[in-house]
């Protein structure tokens, strides 16, 4: 592990999640070596106000859920209002799919459903920009589980894609990063995200099968990949202590 010096860096880590399984994954133990507190906040329940006025560290997760839900979800909308004057302000903000999709939108960007659903394991196509936050995941393959998609915010740097979807992960500063796939999944949990979405995986045609066995082929490598990554976004963090 990267010795990273977190002095200036508030000691919890907020999380936002949207469904009770889709959790911080194999980053929460990063977050644990590295001396750090997680406190989870579950959308639709807990009142979110605290979590994104907070100086440090948010990640807002996953969920099934598209931000243009808001007359089924009105949650969302004062989760959206709330992320934009977070933003803002250049809080300390990280986006993982149902996550970036709100921080696209809170940007102004359009969010929508895309053509098809892009679920299972595929390499992502890196920019070639200089310090790429992702750098560390070229040739590795991801987790892909969503259906929707967003344009690229005006302020924002693309930083990934695949041959599916344009937009794969974004950044604006140091600060804001938005990742549309999923690099925080832990290999011994991902049956139950196989569980929870058995539904939209069988309307998908995915084969499960098959997905659980690329899960077993990809996920530690992806898992021991993903915290340098995390850790490099960590350590060019500008936290309001």
């Amino acid at each position: 592990m990267t010795m990273l010096n977190l002095d200036h860096f508030p000691d919890t880590v907020y999380a936002i999640q949207h469904l009770a399984f889709e959790d911080l994954g194999a980053w929460e133990d990063v977050f644990y070596q590295l001396g750090l507190r997680v406190r989870y906040f579950e959308a639709g329940i807990d009142d979110l106000r605290k979590a994104y006025e907070h100086p440090g560290l948010i990640v807002i997760l996953g969920g099934p859920i598209g931000v243009y839900e808001t007359e089924n979800f009105p949650f969302l909308q004062a989760e959206i209002d709330l992320l934009k004057v977070r933003l803002d302000k250049n809080l300390p903000t990280l986006g993982i799919c149902l996550g970036a999709q709100l921080i696209a939108h809170a940007l102004g960007a359009k969010v929508y459903a895309g053509q098809s659903k892009e679920m299972g394991w595929s390499k992502l196509s890196l920019a070639a920009i200089e310090n790429n936050p992702l750098r560390n995941l070229e040739n590795i393959e991801v987790l892909h589980w969503h259906g929707d998609t967003f344009d690229l915010p005006e302020q924002a740097e693309l930083l990934a894609s695949t041959e599916l979807y344009a937009n794969q992960a974004f950044r604006i500063g140091s600060n804001i990063l938005a990742l549309q796939f999923h690099p925080e999944v832990a290999s011994d949990s991902l049956e139950k995200w196989l569980i929870g979405h058995s539904c939209e995986l069988s309307q998908a045609k995915i084969d499960i099968p098959a997905l659980r066995a690329a899960n077993i082929q990809f996920a530690p490598v992806l898992e021991t990949t993903s915290q340098t990554v995390l850790e490099q976004y960590l350590a060019q963090l500008n936290c309001v202590s």
